[in-house]
């Protein structure tokens, strides 16, 4: 049991330098990057599926209102993201993640925005700290896992408020149908307000209306979210 401990000890001291080494790359890349939107959905989107097309239509619109996209850099909604950013001349930051089995950047990533991430959590600030609204299409878990944080973050205020959009009625009502019904009516788990966090739409140009009239009213919230 003592040698045991021992090595945990030495490996936890490790994983610690490991993380930090990470954030310090993700800040340093993505400092003076300036306002960006972060785009999530499924890895296993198509790109002949009208949500990829969408996804690319939106991050194109994006770019051209002089925002950046960030995607979590793999294929998918993400590369259509990065792809829509690229084809305009737009920032376009990929935030990789090491996995077993699956993902590899997309063609898509500016070369000095593709980060590599060992640890979601670090991915996940990098997502949230640097983006001034999140545009959230159909996915499966880690789509869920990254739109409730973000929903969690805002409702606690430890980010800024800003725009989280879902795109595709046809997905995404049941759920907030769920949330109003039984988390909000039967259970008493949230608050009204909460309910106008998840706007639904289905248009790429309502997406960009939405972020327009959002900072038209907010213009000082063009900044990183997290305060660290």
């Amino acid at each position: 049991m003592k040698t045991w401990g021992k090595a945990i000890k030495g490996e936890n001291s490790w994983t610690m330098f490991k993380v930090i080494s990470e954030f310090v790359e993700g800040f340093e890349t993505l400092n003076t990057h300036g306002p960006s939107v972060s785009v999530f959905g499924s890895a296993r989107t198509k790109p002949d599926h009208p949500y990829y097309k969408k996804a690319v239509e939106i991050a194109r619109l994006l770019t051209l209102e002089g925002y950046g996209v960030i995607t979590g850099g793999g294929p998918g909604i993400m590369e259509a993201g990065n792809k829509g950013a690229f084809l305009t001349g737009g920032k376009s930051v990929g935030l990789n993640i090491n996995l077993p089995f699956e993902q590899s950047h997309n063609a898509f990533i500016d070369p000095d925005h593709n980060l590599n991430f060992r640890y979601f959590f670090v991915r996940k600030v990098m997502f949230v700290k640097y983006a001034q609204a999140f545009v959230a299409l159909p996915g499966g878990f880690g789509t869920m896992d990254e739109l409730f944080e973000v929903l969690t973050l805002v409702q606690t205020g430890k980010i800024t408020k800003v725009p989280i959009i879902l795109v595709g009625s046809e997905f995404w009502s049941g759920l907030k149908d769920w949330i109003k019904t039984t988390m909000l009516e039967r259970e008493n788990n949230i608050s009204e307000d909460d309910l106008d966090l998840l706007p639904i739409v289905d248009e790429p140009e309502e997406v960009i209306q939405i972020i327009k009239d959002w900072y038209e009213e907010h213009t000082e919230r063009l900044q990183p979210n997290y305060k660290l």
